[in-house]
């Protein structure tokens, strides 16, 4: 992991779908702070203790869950991907400005089966969901250009168990013609609906294009709070 990396907002990120002025730059001044890995865990007793609110992101393997913080905090290499997919087992936390904690979880459903969510995620996954107090959201995370898989469908059935509130963010958006994306996003806002701990509308966004990156970070600023907020 690097540590210490600058959360330097890029330059490129579009204007938000929805989001207001203000809500917008509270999100570029959060993220214009430093951003660090600070701690990894591969069982319940070694999660660190809680320093602020947290949220988490995750996803199928290769959904671009790394591709999307790198975005999101402007650094290239904060979150890595593993050299094979599916293979993370660990739980890695980052420290966003002293103010927020992102939490890097485990790729899930490499086998494209419910059962590897249930393998994979039972344990360890769900344990911290249903049991971290300072776990403010989870953002769940669907490649735009595929069918929602079984495993995301059991993800999100174990998030309702787990009462974690959770944001659809479609990945990949950029890989989407206009028409088509905006059909995706009335699909997922269907799929939201059938949840009790989903939020309604999804996020689409493009790690690439910048799609939707200042939107996602106006959303995390509000759960990061007013206290100590970043110049």
């Amino acid at each position: 992991m690097t540590e210490g990396a600058a959360c330097a907002p890029s330059q490129s990120a579009s204007a938000p779908r929805g989001g207001d002025a203000p809500d917008i730059e509270v999100g570029r001044r959060l993220f214009a702070g430093e951003c660090r890995f600070f701690y990894a865990a591969q069982r319940l007793d070694q999660l660190p203790q809680a320093r602020g609110p947290e949220v988490a992101f995750a996803g199928r393997s290769n959904v671009g869950k790394s591709s999307l913080i790198n975005a999101l905090t402007g650094h290239k290499a904060l979150a890595r991907a593993s050299g094979e997919p599916g293979r993370t087992r660990q739980l890695n936390f980052f420290d966003l400005a002293g103010r927020l904690v992102l939490v890097d979880m485990p790729g899930y459903g490499y086998a494209q089966a419910a059962k590897a969510v249930k393998e994979d995620w039972q344990g360890l996954m769900f344990d911290f969901l249903r049991g971290r107090v300072v776990l403010r959201r989870v953002l769940l995370l669907l490649d735009a250009r595929i069918e929602l898989k079984p495993s995301d469908h059991a993800v999100m059935d174990l998030l309702d168990r787990a009462a974690v509130s959770f944001q659809l963010v479609l990945t990949k958006a950029d890989g989407l013609k206009p028409d088509h994306l905006a059909r995706k996003l009335a699909e997922i806002a269907a799929v939201a609906k059938l949840h009790a701990a989903a939020l309604p509308m999804p996020v689409p966004t493009s790690a690439r294009s910048g799609e939707g990156i200042d939107t996602l970070r106006a959303i995390l600023a509000q759960l990061a709070g007013s206290a100590g907020e970043a110049e």
